[in-house]
Order: structure tokens, then sequence, then C-alpha cells
């Protein structure tokens, strides 16, 4: 019996434009045909049909005979109008950005992503210090081995953490790391007792976040203040009561 592989096509077609943005992101510059393919370690057939397409609908051009090609302004305006209409980032963006000015630390919006049991960064505001912590919105992590995902974590019960966490084995990504369930629950009651969800070197030696969760709009979320672990270690009391005090003014005015 014939089987239809059309859909699964289509979600390799999807994924191959998303790689395709991302490798420029990343490398920052225009690409060739072949330069292309090898980031992507695509055939050159294919990486072309996608280029004509995408430039077809004013996402890519060729910057020059020869020269490669680059992701036209379109993009860049199409993720502005979708950003611009976010129903919450709209709202919780001048909070952030003041915990941001007055910490001078990065600052992340985040939520759990239940679908792929990780943590999702919805928004990242950087650091103006030179030396900080960097994150890119979307990027997704460990709910183990982040702080994030520890204040997100302590919004379920001891039953649905447990059913995240357990039949899986959980990275360790050096001696900090947390990797049994009876650990990081016993590191959640105490975040609650002391006021803040903290990763100091849990999964990078050098950098160190707290975090602390809110609820907007019926949905649990967290912030986070992240940066070199030395100056977060430094500063952690006070860090801790301006983000528990923008967390209260979100939630009872958003």
């Amino acid at each position: 019996m014939a089987t239809d592989k059309k859909p699964d096509t289509n979600v390799k077609t999807a994924l191959r434009v998303i790689e395709i943005i991302e490798v420029f992101a990343r490398e920052t510059k225009p690409l060739s045909l072949s330069e292309l393919a090898r980031h992507l370690d695509a055939p050159v057939s294919s990486c072309l049909a996608l280029l004509r397409t995408l430039a077809s609908l004013g996402y890519v051009y060729e910057a020059g005979r020869r020269q490669g090609y680059y992701p036209t302004g379109r993009l860049l305006a199409m993720a502005q109008r979708i950003s611009k209409a976010d129903p919450i980032l709209e709202k919780v963006l001048p909070s952030l950005e003041e915990l941001r000015d007055t910490t001078s630390e990065t600052v992340v919006f985040a939520k759990l992503d239940l679908m792929n049991n990780r943590v999702v960064y919805l928004d990242v505001l950087a650091s103006p210090h030179p030396i900080s912590y960097v994150a890119v919105a979307g990027a997704q992590k460990d709910m183990h081995a982040n702080s994030l995902g520890k204040a997100l974590l302590s919004t379920l019960s001891a039953d649905e953490r447990k059913k995240l966490l357990s039949g899986r084995k959980l990275q360790a990504y050096n001696a900090r790391t947390l990797v049994t369930l009876e650990a990081i629950e016993a590191d959640i009651e105490a975040s609650r007792e002391r006021g803040w969800f903290a990763n100091l070197g849990e999964s990078m030696m050098d950098v160190g976040a707290l975090a602390w969760p809110l609820k907007v709009s019926g949905n649990d979320y967290a912030i986070s203040i992240a940066g070199p672990l030395y100056r977060i270690e430094s500063n952690l009391e006070d860090h801790a009561k301006k983000l528990r005090v923008a967390c209260r003014f979100m939630e009872q005015n958003i």
C-alpha cells in the first residue's frame, strides 16, 4: 500500500529554511551556494531550490555575480512586526528594561516548553557590560541546570516535577550540576525560603544567574538576572530583592 510522505517532507523543508536563516545570522556575511550547502551539510541542488524560493518571495537576494546570497530587510521587518504584536512581551518589556538598567546585568524572560520539556527564552535584554552573559531569544535550556527552569518547576506540583524529570538522564554539565530528583526538590524548597532560584556555575562554571517566577494572564513565566559568576554572587541579595519587586509589580499591573 502506498504511503504519503509529503507531510514529513514539508517538515524537513521548513526546518531547512530555519537553518538557512540561522546560518546567515551566525556567519553575518553573504554566502555562496556551495558555502551554504557546506554549512548545512546538504546537497547543493536542494539549497539552490530553497534559495530561489526565498528570493522569489523577497527574503534573500544575490549580492552580486559570484558574491553570494544574503537576507533582505524583509526578514527583519517581518520579525519586528511579529515582536511588536506579541501580547505578553509588549506588556512586560518596560519592567524588564528597568530591571536590566538597575542591575546592569542581562535579563531573561522565559517559559516552560512542556512539549519538549525545556525552558525557552522568550526575550533577552543584554547587559551594558562588555563582559556579560550572552543569550538569544528562542534559546532552549535544560530545566534542571537553569535558574529559570528551577523557578518554573517550582510552579508545578511535586508529582508534576517528578513526571517531567524522572525516566531520563539529567545531564551533568560539571560537578555542581544537580542531577537527582531528590537534590532538585531540596534546592527548590530552599530557594522558595530564601527568595531566589539560583544557577551558580551549574551549567557554565563562570556564569551565575538568579530567577523568580511570576504569573501573567493566568500563565506561569520566570525572569532571571544573569552575568559573570563573581558579579552575581557579590550582588545576590540586592538583585533578588529587585527581581521580586519587579515580578510583584507585573503580576499586579498586567
